[in-house]
């Protein structure tokens, strides 16, 4: 029986017992930085802030969660920067504590300007 002779795809290079000087890199240009290999560019967080708003900030917030399913209890909370902080379980107390968010609109220190404040 004959078995088909493949021919050698490739040629093995011969090893030696020495190691051989590392070869040096290409010459670079003295006129251009190293350049970072991998890297990629990232905006700086220590920009200045670009926005141009009219000067109205959030000062309240009402977070409700109210889960498609009818049977599931939903619940909220209403918080403010004066330091109020409320919370609701339950459909009656979180329209309670809606309607409460929503008064507490004209009775919040910091929308409402003091007396004092505009004597002076």
């Amino acid at each position: 029986m004959n078995t088909p002779r493949r021919p050698h795809l490739k040629s093995i290079p011969s090893t030696t017992d020495q190691p051989r000087p590392a070869e040096p890199g290409p010459a670079s240009d003295s006129r251009r930085a190293p350049r970072n290999v991998g890297r990629k560019a990232v905006p700086s967080a220590l920009r200045s802030d670009q926005q141009q708003g009219d000067g109205r900030y959030p000062v309240a917030w009402l977070h409700i969660t109210a889960p498609p399913d009818w049977r599931a209890v939903p619940t909220a909370t209403s918080k403010c920067l004066c330091g109020r902080d409320r919370s609701a379980v339950g459909r009656r107390r979180v329209l309670a504590l809606i309607a409460d968010h929503e008064a507490h609109k004209t009775a919040c220190p910091l929308r409402t300007p003091q007396e004092g404040a505009t004597a002076a």
